[in-house]
């Protein structure tokens, strides 16, 4: 059987690792595959780079969208990155020109994943994508494969390292947000503009793909609900381990009865769940089956090596001629769901208050709190910090969070809250 021909695009990080994958473990692939995989066509940003990379046989394109539309390949893989532009481009003219797409781009996907599902059913093409969520974790292929017979009733996970890494290490050094995130910035996990991580909206862009695919619904990426970790203070995740939790960056999809409920933001998590226990730049992703019940998976969530991992692993698939429609199911059978509001959320909360030390201020509190009907489960008070303020922590029994809103607002107005009441949810996992 001939070779399966492949245009590259990009040869940054992914794009390495996924060119050194292929020419090192060349004889395993062609095995597993069925047949030879061979890269026909590159383009990138300097051509001295597929030189560097043993790729200096292939037809060098200087444009990636030509090289999409007119190089002699069966597949196309995006390695770009970036949701607009060139990336977008090469994916549309990869897929209309009848050619199989293979991506890493979750940012790109979040916004135009329906549009180009579309195109490739229309058009007998794989839209390939296992590497733009959790990186070498299979999870793509678990959703749309391994549980295709179940009724999934969740997903959820940790979703980016770079916001697991700063978490896990500002507890066990009790170093602040700021400091570990220069650190990360010096190791490379996190990028010179760090706000794609820490404000949720990579886990964001990864956890609408999980819901379309988990419920067979179109990508809602604006109904995504997104917090980051930028708040989080060595303060709370002391108090987190003495109230027996961890917390973590969680996405976490679900049918509820409002809707569709897709939401990002740090979770205080039991230490006794699996999840409280991955650390570092690690991902874990668990999907909840009506009868396979919680599979858990866990690996490296990014790297050059892991994430070439998965892109290859797409590219064996078509080679052997194995590809399902992108979300698992025609795209004539996928149905908007309506948006769970995050102010129906029920949950229950950590509440961390700095209070001036006065009579009568734990009595203004808790009337704010049963007014809005929330009630308190426990309640810790420290001595009085370096300003002059008191800590307040406080747990609460599960409630509606539109309640929760209200009640904290009531509580800011209060003179003697020396700074804003600081909110984490607590989830049941």
């Amino acid at each position: 059987m001939s070779a399966l021909k492949i245009a590259l695009a990009g040869l940054g990080t992914v794009g390495g690792g996924c060119a050194k994958l292929l020419i090192e473990n060349a004889s395993v692939i062609a095995t597993r595959a069925g047949r030879a995989l061979e890269v026909v066509a590159v383009s990138a940003l300097e051509r001295q780079r597929a030189q560097e990379l043993g790729l200096g046989q292939a037809r060098w394109f200087d444009n990636a969208v030509d090289m999409a539309r007119a190089a002699e390949a069966d597949v196309v893989v995006e390695l770009i990155g970036g949701a607009e532009g060139i990336a977008r481009a090469v994916c549309e003219a990869a897929l209309g020109g009848k050619r199989h797409l293979v991506t890493a781009n979750k940012a790109l996907l979040a916004r135009h994943a329906n549009a180009l599902a579309a195109l490739a059913e229309k058009n007998g093409c794989a839209l390939s994508y296992e590497a733009a969520v959790a990186g070498g974790i299979p999870i793509i292929k678990a959703l749309r494969e391994g549980l295709a017979a179940n009724k999934i009733t969740r997903v959820y996970g940790i979703l980016n390292g770079t916001c697991n890494y700063i978490l896990t290490t500002m507890r066990k050094t009790g170093r602040s947000f700021d400091e570990i995130l220069k650190d990360a910035q010096k190791l490379g996990y996190a990028e010179a503009d760090p706000s794609m991580d820490v404000d949720g909206i990579d886990a964001a862009h990864k956890l609408s793909l999980l819901a379309a695919l988990a419920f067979a619904t179109p990508i809602d990426f604006e109904r995504v609900y997104i917090e980051g970790v930028r708040a989080i203070t060595p303060m709370d995740i002391a108090y987190a381990e003495e109230l027996g939790y961890r917390i973590k960056l969680v996405g976490s999809a679900q049918l509820t009865e409002d809707g569709l409920e897709q939401r990002v933001h740090p979770c205080m998590v039991e230490i006794g769940t699996p999840i409280a226990h991955v650390e570092g730049v690690t991902n874990a992703v668990v999907a909840s089956g009506n009868f396979a019940g919680d599979t858990v998976y866990q690996g490296a969530g990014a790297g050059g090596g892991p994430t070439a991992s998965a892109v290859v692993a797409d590219l064996i698939d078509i080679a052997r001629g194995r590809f399902a429609p992108p979300f698992g199911v025609r795209e004539s059978d996928r149905r908007a769901l309506p948006a769970a509001a995050m102010e129906l959320h029920r949950g229950a909360y950590y509440i961390r208050l700095m209070v001036h030390d006065r009579p009568g201020v734990m009595a203004d509190v808790t009337a704010c709190f049963r007014d809005e009907r929330v009630s308190i489960e426990s309640m810790l008070q420290r001595a009085r910090a370096r300003t002059g303020s008191v800590p307040v922590v406080m747990t609460t029994h599960e409630c509606q969070e539109a309640a929760m809103r209200r009640a904290l607002a009531a509580i800011g107005r209060l003179d003697a809250i020396a700074e804003p009441p600081h909110m984490i949810r607590i989830e049941s996992l």
